[in-house]
């Protein structure tokens, strides 16, 4: 039996032989239907459809879809004191991306900043060796296709090595997670933080909504629990969700800029 792929969100289910009803992640408010109706695919179908774009994104090699699928989020490959990290997935595996990302050490841990980016994350492990998948507990309820390859972490900061730590973010979903990597790959740090706060057009900002595609803003108080959970944290780069969407270079100072900007924006 097949396991269906959401065409609008890129989520992949469980196996089925017919379609899902429903789409619980797009029928949630930070989503949507598409405007033709749910609509599904399969892995084959879309490799059919769509290549693996391998390409370097400010220094680290990333991996998506091509043409766009989905929300066309890429992820990102780090090599790390913490083992080798697939961080965020798409839905889309290709023997071309696996070769790929064996040629440069492998994989030992996906890690996924929240349900908008798990997609096809057990077909990835399962291609990639059986690797375990690293997600936070709160998002538990959105895993669509359950794996014993699945782990679950709670609290709000979770360090994997001297160099690596995962922290809650919190905001867009209660389990938004953030990758910090202290020495990479640039000097001064770099945080990889999903959408939990999204790096926006202008490259010197970053944003932070309850629901991207529908506008909704995050709760101030929501916000300012993030402040204070990345607080202690320094970092240079700040690598958004898609391509190109990255902050190289003072870093921090955007953050910072941004959470006064939005805080003073909703006080007014």
């Amino acid at each position: 039996m097949p396991c269906y792929v959401c065409a609008t969100c890129g989520t992949q289910y469980a196996e089925t032989a017919a379609p899902p009803a429903h789409c619980p992640i797009c029928e949630d408010d930070r989503q949507y239907v598409g405007w033709q109706g749910q609509a599904w695919t399969t892995h084959e179908a879309l490799a059919a459809k769509h290549t693996q774009r391998l390409e370097d994104d400010a220094g680290l090699l990333g991996i998506g879809l091509s043409p766009d699928f989905a929300i066309n989020q890429r992820a990102l490959h780090l090599r790390t004191d913490a083992g080798n990290l697939l961080w965020e997935c798409v839905s889309l595996v290709t023997d071309e991306a696996v070769a790929a990302l064996q040629a440069r050490g492998g994989v030992d841990r996906i890690l996924i900043s929240h349900p908008h980016f798990y997609t096809a994350m057990v077909e990835w492990s399962e291609a990639l060796g059986g690797v375990p998948i690293l997600l936070h507990e709160a998002d538990k309820a959105w895993v669509q296709r359950p794996s014993k390859r699945i782990e679950f972490w709670g609290g709000d900061t979770l360090a994997l090595s001297n160099d690596v730590t995962l922290i809650r973010c919190g905001g867009h979903f209660p389990g938004s997670t953030a990758i910090h990597w202290k020495h990479g790959p640039r000097p001064g740090g770099t945080l990889l933080p999903g959408d939990a706060l999204q790096v926006v057009f202008d490259r010197r900002h970053v944003t932070f909504m309850y629901s991207y595609p529908n506008y909704v803003p995050m709760n101030v108080s929501d916000v300012r629990a993030m402040r204070e959970r990345l607080e202690p944290f320094d970092f240079e780069d700040v690598y958004g969700y898609t391509w190109g969407r990255n902050i190289i270079g003072g870093g921090r100072s955007a953050v910072d800029a941004s959470f006064d900007r939005f805080l003073l924006a909703a006080a007014a």
